[in-house]
C-alpha cells in the first residue's frame, strides 16, 4: 500500500511531517507527499508555485526513507481534482493499492468533492484526527488514526515571514533557507 498525503503545503511545515511520520508508522507504509497544483474547494490560492512547493516538500522530506515526493498533480490540469489524480495513478502504477490520507479540514468536504462515489473504488481513506478532535463521519472512510496534536498552520508561517517574525522551528531548517532565499511569502 502507498498512502498519499495532499495539500497545498504552502508552505510545508513540522506539523505536515509529525503526522506523515505517525501514519507511516501506524499503517507500515511509505507516505507520498503530494502538492496539489490548485485545490478546488480552497479560497485561498498558493501563495508559492507549485514548483516552489514541491521544490520545499523534497528539502522538508530528505533523508526520510518512508517519504517520497509525488509530482503528478503539478502535470495534470487544474484544479487538482483527488479521484482525477488516482485515476491518474492507476494507469501508471496498475496494481498499486494507494490509501488516501485526509485531516479533519478534507474529510468535513468530502460532501463537496468532485466525483466522491468514485473514491472507495480508486483508494482507501484514512482519516486523522488530532487527540480530542472530531471527525465527520463519511461513508469512504475506511479507517481512523489518531495522530499528534500540533498546532501549526501554514496560514500562520506565512503571515510570520510577511511580519518579518521567526519560523524557526516551525518548519525544518532547508524550508526555511528557501524562503528567505527565494522571498517568498513576503
Amino acid at each position: 500500500m502507498e498512502a498519499l498525503f495532499g495539500g497545498s503545503f504552502d508552505p510545508v511545515h513540522v506539523g505536515h511531517l509529525v503526522v506523515a511520520e505517525a501514519l507511516a508508522e501506524e499503517l507500515g507504509c511509505t507516505v507520498r507527499f503530494m502538492p496539489a497544483r490548485e485545490q478546488p474547494l480552497k479560497r485561498h490560492r498558493p501563495a508559492a508555485s507549485p514548483e516552489a512547493r514541491a521544490a520545499m516538500l523534497e528539502l522538508a522530506i530528505a533523508g526520510n526513507p518512508r517519504f517520497r515526493l509525488e509530482r503528478i498533480e503539478l502535470v495534470l490540469p487544474a484544479p487538482s481534482y483527488t479521484t482525477r489524480t488516482l485515476e491518474a495513478l492507476a494507469a501508471r502504477e496498475p496494481g498499486t493499492r494507494f490509501a488516501l490520507i485526509l485531516g479533519a479540514d478534507a474529510v468535513g468536504a468530502l460532501p463537496h468533492w468532485h466525483d466522491i462515489a468514485l473514491l472507495p473504488r480508486l483508494a482507501d481513506v484514512i482519516a486523522f484526527s488530532r487527540p480530542g478532535g472530531l471527525l465527520a463521519p463519511h461513508p469512504a472512510i475506511t479507517r481512523t488514526v489518531s495522530v499528534p496534536a500540533i498546532e501549526i498552520s501554514a496560514t500562520d508561517v506565512r503571515a510570520r515571514v510577511a511580519e518579518s517574525r521567526s519560523i524557526r522551528y516551525l518548519v525544518p531548517d532547508a524550508v526555511r533557507e528557501y524562503i528567505a532565499a527565494h522571498g517568498l511569502y513576503r
